[in-house]
Parts: structure tokens; C-alpha cells; sequence
């Protein structure tokens, strides 16, 4: 009899001879009944979603699927197939590029919308009311309230679109109003707009679907991975080794407008 005892436990995925099982669930069963959104999210939270978060988790991977040639991670991507990299280790380069300063507004926005909340609850405050005293603090302190403004879009569309279908879901309450008041104090407080961005969007309907904020970073990571390995595909194709990549000069030649 054996009576030594495991050194660790896991409760995510159960392997046995021509069994896998994911929280319980058979993946040959959920093969072709489910999408891969709600496998991520049954992996991350244990459970099988109701629809509406698959479908809310499938709006946000697809907002951040790609940004162009520009953004750091796809830069590193590039660069470490020009010097000769493979696919493995070029896309590790490209994944290892987000961190706190690309890619981190999502994560740091959760945590700054978690503490304005924390806000209006210990201090019996309106959203409206917790969310300029925030931006306010903010400010104070110098310090820079993530999810708001964007290097290129004055107005980006993405957030407009996540936030019409969070609406359309249920998953409008109480984070994304408290980004919307934060949003309009930055308005009042700076006396110029400065709008939600995509990563303000997601973090809030995050927030609202009850993800930690160390998750944040992760939905970007599996967003931006088919965008990362688009680009490297195509660095391979067309490009010299060893060429100088200069994010500015180039040119995109790819189809025009499609409708859908």
C-alpha cells in the first residue's frame, strides 16, 4: 500500500488514459457546442459562462485582436524575426513586450476603478461624486488615470462598440458609469475631452463581469497573440533579415474598406 502523499494538488484539468477533463467538463464534449471565449473563461473561473458573457468576452478579444505594425510588442515581434528568430521565439519576444507600460492600462484602470468604488462606499458618495473627487486626487498627485485618450484615435471606436454591446448584454452598471464620471471630470477638471479608450472600456466591463485586475494584462496578451503572429507571418514573407525598422515608414497596402 501506498501511503505517500502528493506533494501538490491542481483542480483545473484532469488527464487520465483517453480522458481530459476542464473543471469537470469532458473537452471532447465541449468540442463543437462551445466557443473558445467560454473555454477561457471556463478555465478562469471554474464554470461554463452564461451566454451573454461569452459573447460579451468574445466583443473584447476581437477589439483588441491587432493595432498595426506600430505598438511595442509587434516592434519586438519584428525585430527578433529580422535578427533570425523562429515563430516560438519571436512571439515570446512579441508577449514578453506587455507589461506594465503597453498593454498595462487595462489592469491599472481595474485597480483605479476598484479604489473610486471603494471610494463612493466609504465615504456614502454619488459615482458621479466619487469619480470627480478621484480624477481630483489624480491629479493632485500628478498622477496618470489609465483608460482615457489614445496615441492616434480621438475617439475610439472600439470603446463606443464594447460599450454598446456591454449595454445590449447587461454588463452597463456601476464601473462603466464610474468610468463614464470619470471621464466627464477629466472634461470639467482639464477643460478638454479626454475619452474612454479601448483598454478604459474593457477594464471597466471586466470589473463588471467580476474579473481580478491581474487578469487585466492576460486579456490582452490573448487578444493581440493572432494579430502578433499575422505580422510575423508576413515579416518572414516580405522583408530582408537584418533590415532597420523604423515605425513610421511604412505603408499599408493591403484591401480597402470591406462591409459586413
Amino acid at each position: 500500500m501506498n501511503t505517500t502523499a502528493t506533494e501538490w494538488k491542481t483542480a483545473v484539468t484532469k488527464i487520465e488514459p483517453n480522458k481530459i477533463m476542464i473543471h469537470g467538463y469532458p473537452v471532447d464534449k465541449l468540442m463543437g457546442k462551445i466557443s473558445y471565449s467560454d473555454g477561457v473563461y471556463l478555465l478562469l473561473k471554474g464554470e461554463l459562462p452564461h451566454a451573454n458573457f461569452g459573447r460579451m468576452m468574445d466583443t473584447i478579444l476581437v477589439s483588441s485582436l491587432d493595432h498595426g505594425v506600430t505598438p511595442p510588442s509587434t516592434l519586438a515581434a519584428l525585430t527578433c524575426v529580422s535578427t533570425g528568430g523562429n515563430l516560438s521565439q519571436a512571439l515570446a519576444t512579441g508577449i514578453l513586450s506587455i507589461n506594465q507600460n503597453h498593454g498595462g492600462a487595462i489592469q491599472n484602470c481595474q485597480k483605479m476603478l476598484l479604489e473610486a468604488m471603494k471610494l463612493k462606499e466609504e465615504n456614502n458618495l454619488s459615482i458621479e461624486d466619487a469619480g470627480f473627487k478621484s480624477v481630483e486626487d489624480a491629479f493632485a498627485a500628478k498622477k496618470k488615470l489609465p483608460g482615457f485618450g489614445h496615441r492616434v484615435h480621438t475617439n475610439d471606436p472600439r470603446a463606443k462598440k464594447l460599450y454598446e454591446i456591454a449595454e445590449e448584454l447587461g454588463f452597463d452598471g456601476n464601473y462603466v458609469k464610474m468610468m463614464r464620471a470619470m471621464e466627464s471630470a477629466i472634461a470639467k477638471i482639464k477643460g478638454k475631452s479626454l475619452p474612454i479608450n479601448v483598454d478604459g472600456a474593457i477594464a471597466s466591463i471586466l470589473c463588471e463581469m467580476g474579473f481580478d485586475p491581474e487578469m487585466g494584462n492576460a486579456f490582452f496578451m490573448m487578444a493581440r497573440m493572432p494579430g502578433l503572429l499575422a505580422h510575423i507571418t508576413e515579416e518572414r514573407k516580405r522583408q530582408k533579415p537584418m533590415r532597420v525598422i523604423n515605425p513610421k515608414d511604412y505603408e499599408y497596402d493591403g484591401p480597402e474598406e470591406k462591409q459586413i
